[in-house]
């Protein structure tokens, strides 16, 4: 299979693995900042449950909320 591989193709092949591997450059720095991501996700998963009864603003989720304007209140 790699036989058929000229030196073209050996050298393509080579930067895309420095690319995506070497130094200290965007992708792996992208790479290390989602594995940062994964484990915070995690550790929050093990902190325990959530309260999802109420959203941020301390409303119930299942409540409806009047988004209607304040004119067209006065008009009913």
């Amino acid at each position: 299979m790699f036989g058929k591989l000229g030196i073209t193709e050996l050298l393509v092949i080579a930067a895309i693995l420095l690319l995506l591997f070497g130094g200290r450059g965007k992708i792996s720095a992208m790479m290390g900042d989602m594995a940062k991501g994964i484990k915070s996700f995690r550790k929050g998963l093990k902190d325990g449950e959530v309260d999802t009864s109420q959203t941020t603003s301390g409303a119930l989720v299942n409540e409806p909320i009047n988004v209607t304007p304040e004119k067209e209140k006065t008009k009913v």
